[in-house]
């Protein structure tokens, strides 16, 4: 028989605010009504102050159910720009924001839908070196990251200063939310001690995604802050729910904290008690010891002496076809990684050893190309640091 142990209950993470003004009674009568809410909880969502990462998929439906809420002051993290295939998901973007920072067509979205609430942009990738004294500023984290390396650092950064995190992943038709907090039960490395290798876990622009997933998922991580903010309810604290809307299915784990938590080696250096082993996308995992890695200027170099004859090898963009025909390296050849794993490499007419190069967006999907490559029998390869991403910052 098995015991479920539920974490002890936990008070309200914020004070309340001094008062509501009568704009702010009738805006947020609905909430008001509630007894679980009332208007000292409504007063706690104004004094609340939470910093969403990731203003894509899941950090759109939090944000907006957030800032309708009446949160008084939302955090945005994000450094990417608009694209014509968010809009398919990310909710908080429109057809005008093509093209700008996410995290000023978030803030202007949210501007619209409540006059009421602070929205503090940060156009910037989340390292090392910002995490802990950006968490710092804010009572509660929520994660909206779209990879692993990310995903740990936050989790790091959370416990370091000892913040709640509220959680969410989704691929396809399945998604997963929890909610982490070191001071009171399990945290993401509790959940997912090591990240799995990139070839192991595709992204949602590899296997795609169902559009309303990430408002079901986002819908329930903004209703855990909530229920933190206020101390209302159970949250999902120790615990992990995991849906699939292509069965209408629903189910829970048990999450529990790992005793030796703190005394398990980990391969990273530490800044300020926060693991940053992996900071950037592409280094979610390691680079395979067989595959070289090229520099933009490396490449650079290599393209002129291959246009001058000078040397011959095959430049393998291994995005998917939409973002290839969007924008390229000029002289690659597409070939997606979604292809590459369900065919093989023996679709690549090149004999073995002939030289190629692998570059995806930001490093992952090209280091997975590269292992798929080289276990063909493929000697080599090598993968474009930093992916496209870095060529067309450097590039200009």
């Amino acid at each position: 028989m098995t015991t479920t142990v539920t974490p002890a209950a936990v008070p309200p993470l914020v004070n309340p605010a001094p008062c509501l003004d009568p704009a702010e009674l009738d805006r947020y009568s609905r909430h008001i009504l509630l007894p679980e809410i009332g208007h000292v909880g409504q007063r706690r969502l104004k004094n609340a102050r939470v910093l969403v990462i990731g203003a894509g998929g899941l950090g759109s439906p939090v944000l907006v159910y957030l800032a309708a809420a009446g949160i008084g002051t939302l955090g945005i993290v994000d450094d990417d720009r608009v694209e014509a295939s968010n809009l398919q998901r990310q909710i908080v973007h429109g057809v005008d924001d093509i093209g700008r920072l996410k995290v000023d067509s978030a803030r202007d979205t949210l501007a619209r839908l409540n006059p009421f609430v602070e929205v503090r942009t940060h156009a910037l990738r989340l390292e090392r070196d910002n995490a802990v004294t950006l968490f710092a500023d804010y009572d509660l984290v929520i994660d909206g990251a779209d990879n692993f390396a990310t995903r740990y650092l936050i989790s790091d950064a959370a416990t370091a200063t000892e913040r709640p995190c509220v959680w969410g992943s989704i691929l396809r038709f399945g998604a997963q939310v929890s909610v982490f907090w070191s001071l009171h039960g399990p945290t993401y490395r509790d959940l997912y001690p090591d990240a799995p290798p990139p070839e192991s876990a595709p992204s949602c622009g590899e296997a795609g995604v169902l559009g309303m997933l990430c408002g079901v998922a986002g819908s329930m991580m903004a209703a855990e802050a909530i229920k933190l903010l206020t101390g209302t309810g159970r949250s999902l604290l120790g615990r992990l729910s995991i849906f699939d809307l292509a069965d209408a299915a629903w189910r829970e784990l048990r999450i529990v904290p790992d005793p030796d938590r703190n005394a398990r080696g980990l391969s990273c250096d530490r800044v300020q008690g926060v693991c940053v082993a992996d900071l950037t996308e592409r280094q979610a995992a390691p680079v395979p010891q067989t595959a070289g890695v090229l520099t933009v200027d490396d490449l650079r170099g290599f393209l002129h002496d291959r246009s001058s004859g000078d040397a011959s090898f095959v430049l393998l963009d291994v995005r998917e076809p939409d973002e290839y025909t969007s924008t390229n390296i000029s002289g690659s050849r597409s070939l997606p990684l979604s292809r590459l794993r369900s065919e093989g490499a023996g679709i690549v007419d090149l004999p073995v050893g002939h030289p190629i190069i692998v570059y995806c967006k930001a490093g992952p999907r090209a280091l997975a190309a590269a292992n798929i490559l080289l276990t063909a029998g493929h000697t080599d390869v090598r993968v474009l640091d930093g992916g496209f991403d870095r060529w067309t910052a450097v590039s200009g």
